[in-house]
């Protein structure tokens, strides 16, 4: 295992690989950006009031993914120390040592700004506004508190739910009901997600001293509970945007069938506590999201 000395003790500008260009695309965490894309672009259709343009989607979409990535790339520059002492995390490209923190500071900070930019003069200042708050509180609470206590799984929710607000705002100007519900199902959806990757990996985070709920009560009841809890609140959360027009009775029955095996999931987790029902939670949670944007974009009203 790499030295953590060592790794706050590298050149801050690491030596160049071949694999430069792949290493900072590494950086931005392209999967995660993926739903961050993937979200904001649904946000900004479904808030659209007229048919939606393809180029100012683009440029929403864009910018939104630009400040992501920026977030995603300083966060790993402050964690660098507790990465390399995971093994999901500790060939990453820097505790690895082949960015250096300097580079990836100036890479993520560029990214930020770049997107921010972009929303504030091609959509509108609200949006921009969002998405700087998602730097904020991703870098400047989330980030250190999840050293301290699990709480930070809920606040570092909230950064995690907004691109799909920031697309909504980018084309409709304003946040009203239909906006806030797509924040609230992103929001809720998280935490099952969260309990199960946390106990799939509660052995790295008690390694790196995170207090995750599975590191700080082994037995995991309160994670269980938490999934449970949360998944059951998306379910009628998730039924809002038929309540306000923003969807039909398709996406309705869609969401509801779709909550039911969410909640199925977690209750087994909860009840089990063990790998097999984590990680059925985990990819029943990544299956779960794209078919309801999905179902609310084919029945968008």
């Amino acid at each position: 295992m790499k030295d953590v000395r060592a790794v706050a003790a590298a050149d801050v500008t690491a030596p160049r690989s071949p694999h430069a260009l792949a290493d900072y695309f590494a950086l931005t965490k392209p999967r995660l950006n993926g739903l961050v894309v993937a979200s904001s672009a649904a946000g900004y259709y479904l808030g659209a009031p007229a048919a939606a343009s393809f180029w100012p989607m683009a440029e929403a979409v864009t910018g939104t993914a630009f400040v992501a990535a920026g977030a995603a790339v300083l966060n790993q520059v402050y964690e660098r120390d507790t990465d390399a002492l995971m093994r999901r995390t500790r060939t990453r490209p820097l505790p690895d040592g082949r960015v250096g923190s300097l580079d990836a500071s100036l890479f993520g900070l560029a990214l930020s700004f770049a997107g921010l930019a972009i929303l504030a003069t091609r959509t509108n200042l609200l949006a921009a506004a969002l998405a700087l708050t998602t730097l904020v509180v991703y870098l400047i609470v989330y980030t250190p508190m999840k050293r301290q206590t699990s709480l930070a799984t809920l606040v570092g929710a909230v950064p995690g739910a907004l691109p799909p607000l920031i697309g909504w705002t980018a084309s409709h100007g304003s946040i009203e009901v239909g906006g806030a519900s797509l924040f609230a199902i992103l929001f809720l959806w998280q935490i099952p997600h969260f309990m199960a990757i946390a106990w799939l990996y509660r052995d790295d985070y008690a390694t790196a001293r995170f207090p995750m709920l599975p590191v700080i009560e082994p037995e995991g009841v309160r994670a269980g509970r938490q999934a449970v809890l949360y998944a059951a609140a998306l379910v009628p959360t998730s039924l809002t945007p038929s309540l306000v027009g923003v969807t039909g009775t398709a996406y309705f029955a869609v969401a509801t069938a779709l909550g039911a095996v969410f909640v199925a999931l977690a209750w087994r987790f909860a009840s089990a506590r063990n790998d097999a029902s984590a990680r059925a939670l985990f990819f029943g949670s990544i299956v779960y999201l794209p078919l309801l944007w999905v179902a609310m974009i084919l029945n968008h009203a």
